[in-house]
């Protein structure tokens, strides 16, 4: 009787038993790498769909993509220790056997809830790390180095903002919601692919993202630049705090005429 209920806390993969706990802090690493990767990959034959020119993307950025890599894999190390201790102390108490009979609408409140929680937890570390003026440069000024973003640059942080943003709010999101590891091997897989695809610098036709979401990645690019640095701070899922608060800067598509997009902002709000 043991080992059935740890098997029903585990997955089978390649033959070997995985566990939910050590999928739900891995997997989203890994779907990272693959899915900011696969842009990557598919860069050079997506000029038409670029919300910045490549040139841009070269010239502009103040970091070279070395240093976007060891950060990224920095703040990786230190969410992966992060979930494995909180997997610890929260324990499992056979939730993961109860989510093979747990019906949509629970999963869908755990998602909603979930969602909720790391949407109001990041636009307000978020925001305050731009109106502290000593927070943002010698903290968040890291992120914002990346002027033209670029899908696999989109957990690249300063460790401490990576900490509290990131780690601590997907933590709050676990637990506020209520999930179990299994659950949380979906959304937080779901939340990687969100955040990297903001980032991708790329407007492309038929992307469920930005056909679903307003937040998007025109509509953080604006953030990025200088004259959206004080707008758009909702991250990664909705737009609802800076609707409510008013940071909220719509935009506009214009096509360029070398190629690709560009997002500017309606003229009224760019010179508030």
């Amino acid at each position: 009787m043991m080992g059935s209920e740890s098997n029903n806390n585990q997955q089978l993969i390649g033959g070997y038993h995985v566990s939910d706990e050590l999928l739900g802090t891995f997997l989203p690493i890994i779907v990272y790498w693959v899915y900011s990767g696969l842009y990557s990959m598919l860069g050079g034959v997506m000029d038409n769909y670029r919300l910045h020119s490549k040139k841009d993307e070269d010239e502009k950025n103040l970091v070279s993509k070395k240093e976007v890599v060891k950060g990224v894999l920095l703040q990786q190390v230190v969410q992966a220790a992060v979930a494995t201790l909180l997997f610890a102390v929260t324990g499992n108490d056979g939730e993961s056997d109860g989510d093979q009979h747990a019906s949509i609408f629970v999963l869908g409140r755990q998602f909603f809830v979930a969602m909720v929680m790391l949407d109001t937890w990041q636009y307000f570390m978020h925001r305050y790390m731009h109106q502290n003026k000593f927070l943002y440069k010698h903290i968040h000024a890291q992120h914002h180095r990346l002027i033209v973003p670029y899908a696999f640059g989109a957990l690249y942080n300063h460790p401490l903002e990576g900490l509290i943003l990131d780690t601590i709010g997907g933590a709050l999101a676990f637990l506020v919601s209520g999930m179990s590891p299994r659950t949380s091997i979906f959304f937080f897989s779901f939340a990687t692919i969100k955040t990297v695809d903001d980032h991708c610098g790329l407007w492309l036709p038929g992307n469920l993202f930005h056909i679903f979401f307003k937040n998007n990645s025109a509509y953080h690019d604006i953030h990025h630049q200088l004259y959206g640095t004080k707008f758009n701070y909702s991250q990664p899922f909705f737009v609802t705090w800076d609707r409510i608060l008013g940071t909220y800067m719509p935009y506009e598509l214009e096509k360029r005429p070398e190629g690709g997009f560009e997002a500017r902002p309606v003229k009224d709000c760019k010179e508030q």
